[in-house]
């Protein structure tokens, strides 16, 4: 039988807690944010509809990771990538769901990046 990992169980219960009280409508998304150990996706969801109104990810094919550092300046650029995405689909303003992951290292240059290109939160 497995182990638990409790930060794993930890990071579940603050992201639910979170989705209790953070929703998405088509004038204002939400933007949530996943981060596995080497991507960082991101997709806008329309909770209303249920519907995911675009997405971005590191693993993405137009994606070029070679071109940066580390993986903070990677989620720093998918952070413009999905702002300008965003801009051209109309979107000006979101709310920020970072998926129970503590404001930090790639969650933070992720939601500076996007906030450097335009994206309010």
């Amino acid at each position: 039988m497995a182990k638990t990992n409790f930060k794993v169980i930890a990071r579940k219960k603050r992201a639910q807690r979170i989705r209790t009280k953070v929703y998405g409508t088509a004038e204002r998304p939400r933007m949530s944010v996943y981060r596995s150990n080497r991507h960082i996706y991101v997709q806008m969801i329309d909770d209303i509809r249920g519907v995911t109104l675009l997405s971005c990810s590191t693993g993405s094919k137009d994606f070029d990771a070679a071109q940066f550092k580390g993986k903070s300046e990677q989620a720093k650029e998918i952070g413009r990538m999905v702002a300008e995405k965003a801009k051209a689909a109309g979107i000006e303003q979101v709310v920020f769901d970072r998926g129970g992951n503590l404001y930090h290292g790639r969650i933070r240059s992720l939601s500076e990046g996007a906030r450097e290109a335009g994206l309010v939160f």
